[in-house]
């Protein structure tokens, strides 16, 4: 008989980052990440339509950018473990229910109709569980303190593993085992990240339900009062315009001035994935010793040097290598960024306040792509170049501004 044995809950081990945060995290990237490129892949094979498959590039988007508000309010209200768990199930239901109809359909209308709902849908709980995973990963950053810097590179580097390995599983599936395969795995994911869930200890609630609207007003309320997140939030909007011009400029480049393939358009970004994760290493490690600012201040030198060249490259290897380097800085300026957020947002608006912060930083990208829609393919080239100009007129006028900011000039011991 044991003398000193306590209560059973005592005895419980307690979750590690890897267990509670880094895991539930890293299978529900990779679902985010097959979903996201996945399934237009689907809609071409199904649809054979390149309209088509723009068009569900967007029914993914444009609902994942409304869902930021009621997800932010969601996690604020029920917590990361609820709205984890709910959306990921959610997800999986809905791509085993597509990969179970679309062979009923030989093609025709149904099969457009199911594949177009299936990308709204998963773009929908994509962005519940992204939201749910960020705030968990937000309260985690915020116990670790003065480290919290490393859990948020390690949580960007899980980010950018899964882009870069997503992506080219779900295509390799489709092409060597069909869409029930692809979608299966999707499924697959999206449970375990149900699964795994991380269980929070404590968590403040409101008084009362936020309405959506509310929800976005509370945010924009807590980023006011925060102007070093504001500065930062400000800067990287703008700079994320650039990007997203690249984003969807680059096939016409590639292909129609360049000269290369469709592989070779996917290349550029697997390299600017395999960059950015060195970028996040080196960043983990420089902020120990040199401090926030310092880091984001170079970073965002490096991202808007290499920009500003890009409109000057005339080989496909020059572009490569600059859009390397382009996201390289800006993954370093992610690394800034979640940090800072992660130390000063309250817990208790934490959803609310992440959801506003990424809306503002993500609506640049359909901006981006109505400029390469309206603008001729020939003067792509000077769009880019005066982009470029915004970016780093935009992050010099942050940094500058930050440098005095308490927020960024302690280093991280």
């Amino acid at each position: 008989m044991r003398s000193c044995a306590g209560p059973r809950h005592a005895r419980r081990p307690v979750p590690t980052l890897l267990r509670s945060i880094y895991l539930p995290r890293s299978t529900d990237a990779a679902a985010f990440a097959m979903a996201t490129y996945g399934i237009p892949l689907l809609v071409l094979a199904t649809t054979h339509s390149a309209a088509l498959t723009g068009l569900a590039f967007a029914l993914e988007w444009v609902p994942r950018l409304v869902a930021f508000a009621f997800a932010g309010m969601l996690v604020d209200r029920h917590g990361t473990t609820a709205v984890l768990r709910t959306a990921s199930a959610g997800r999986a239901l809905v791509v085993l229910a597509a990969s179970v109809i679309l062979p009923t359909q030989a093609g025709g209308h149904g099969a457009t109709l199911t594949v177009m709902l299936l990308a709204a849908l998963t773009g929908i709980l994509s962005e519940c569980s992204y939201i749910a995973a960020e705030t968990a990963g937000g309260a985690a950053g915020r116990q670790a303190g003065a480290r919290a810097h490393r859990v948020q590179s390690a949580l960007l580097g899980i980010d950018q593993v899964a882009t870069l390995l997503g992506p080219a599983l779900a295509g390799l599936l489709l092409d060597w085992a069909g869409a029930a395969a692809m979608l299966g795995v999707i499924a697959v994911f999206s449970l375990l990240t149900s699964m795994l869930a991380p269980r929070e200890s404590h968590r403040a609630k409101p008084a009362a339900p936020l309405p959506v609207l509310q929800g976005l007003r509370t945010g924009w309320s807590v980023l006011r009062a925060l102007p070093t997140l504001s500065w930062l939030v400000a800067g990287l909007t703008v700079s994320n315009l650039a990007v997203g011009l690249l984003q969807a400029a680059t096939p016409v480049i590639v292909l129609q001035q360049l000269g290369h393939s469709t592989a070779d358009v996917g290349l550029i970004w697997s390299a600017a994935a395999v960059a950015t994760l060195i970028a996040v290493a080196v960043c983990r490690r420089s902020i120990d010793r040199f401090g926030l600012w310092l880091v984001g201040a170079v970073s965002a030198t490096i991202a808007a040097v290499a920009c500003l060249a890009v409109s000057f490259a005339d080989t496909y290897h020059t572009y490569l290598a600059l859009i390397a380097v382009l996201m390289a800085g800006e993954g370093g300026m992610t690394v800034v960024l979640r940090t800072v957020r992660s130390r000063l947002i309250p817990a208790d608006v934490f959803g609310a306040t992440l959801s506003l912060t990424i809306l503002l930083l993500l609506l640049p990208f359909p901006i981006a792509g109505v400029l390469v829609a309206t603008v001729p393919p020939t003067q792509l080239g000077h769009l880019i170049t005066l982009c470029a100009a915004l970016q780093a007129l935009s992050l010099t006028a942050a940094f500058a501004r930050l440098r005095t900011a308490p927020a960024l000039r302690a280093r991280c011991l």
